[in-house]
């Protein structure tokens, strides 16, 4: 039985354009106009922790973290990617994996942070590009995790 609560946008949304719809998770990419490649592993049961699941549901969903960092990686070929787990604003469990550039609007700050530069419509075009390529590896690689 799948646990959710009102008022929660993981809970009653997919958060996101849906890549990999497990039966304990599902991937999504953000539509972030300056983050291309921006997705989010989230857990479908509303908790706020990862120690309130039980030991093999942590595996598995840092299993499915690490396999998204790694398609991220190599598709959209930053220079850094981010992992980040914060929940204060929704705290229903889920991992933000974002490319990070030297170009990039914040970089080196985090991404919630003041604007730092313009990034140059080129290196987004270029990024956005390879989205497609993310789309169709990450269904390859997460199709192992039903």
């Amino acid at each position: 039985m799948t646990h959710r609560v009102r008022a929660c946008e993981l809970c009653e949304s997919a958060g996101g354009e849906v890549l990999h719809q497990g039966a304990r998770c599902r991937v999504v990419l953000i539509n972030d106009s300056l983050y291309p490649g921006f997705c989010r592993v989230i857990w479908h049961d509303h908790v706020k922790e990862a120690t309130d699941l039980g030991e093999s549901d942590r595996l598995l969903l840092m299993e499915v973290l690490w396999q998204v960092e790694r398609v991220v990686r190599d598709v959209m070929q930053p220079e850094k990617i981010n992992l980040a787990s914060f929940g204060n604003m929704v705290p229903h469990l889920h991992w933000h994996v974002i490319p990070r550039y030297a170009d990039d609007a914040h970089f080196p700050s985090p991404v919630w942070a003041e604007v730092r530069r313009e990034v140059s419509a080129d290196s987004l075009t270029m990024r956005h590009e390879r989205l497609p390529a993310l789309r169709k590896t990450m269904h390859q690689r997460l199709s192992l995790y039903l």
